[in-house]
């Protein structure tokens, strides 16, 4: 660990206690925090710990199929956002029997694909999904790492729909309090495994 990345006692438990309070300050434990980074004001949450650690990765996984917004045979496909969505999402795809889906960012998949634009802070980036990758019809779980403002799990969920799929519910790892990401996603229900201060 660097002399600036610290552990963290300002994350709040969520969804995450669904595995034992045991369990789920472990995994908290493993979280770094690097002030500064990538620049002043922000604070980095580091969440790559937990999956280099054995135990961390089972409780991570064990949270994520515990705490699910909607039963398992409410969804026929996980939908991952790039970039640490495709970590867990296939996981989590495989531990209920489904396939899983990458929602990429513009430019790395082959045409012809369905893209989504949203506003960033300062400017804005897109999204895409394969055209054939969605089935008519199909209920998808999205899962990533973190809701912020809620824009890039919003385009996600658009681009579902223009696939013809329809998003089941939303899971996410961490939510940065006081930015109001849910309300981009009011449609389908969704789980947050732990929040902590934007």
């Amino acid at each position: 660990m660097s002399a600036t990345m610290t552990r963290n006692s300002d994350i709040t438990i969520k969804a995450l206690q669904a595995v034992g309070e045991e369990d789920a300050e472990y995994l908290v434990s493993l979280i770094g925090s690097t002030p500064g980074f990538p620049k002043d004001g922000i604070i980095f949450r580091d969440f790559m710990p937990v999956l280099a650690d054995a135990r961390g990765l089972d409780i991570l996984l064990r949270g994520f199929a515990a705490a699910l917004p909607i039963d398992p045979s409410d969804f026929d496909t996980v939908a991952g956002l790039e970039s640490r969505g495709f970590l867990f999402g296939p996981a989590l795809a495989s531990r209920f029997g489904k396939g899983f889906v990458a929602i990429r960012k513009a430019g790395k998949l082959p045409p012809p694909v369905f893209t989504e634009s949203y506003d960033l802070e300062y400017g804005s980036a897109s999204v895409e999904i394969e055209q054939n990758a969605i089935h008519p019809g199909e209920r998808v779980l999205i899962v990533d790492d973190l809701i912020a403002t809620g824009g890039t799990a919003r385009a996600g969920a658009d681009l579902i729909e223009k696939a013809g799929g329809h998003v089941a519910g939303f899971s996410f790892l961490m939510e940065l309090d006081g930015l109001n990401g849910y309300a981009k996603l009011s449609e389908a229900p969704i789980s947050t495994l732990i929040a902590m201060p934007a």
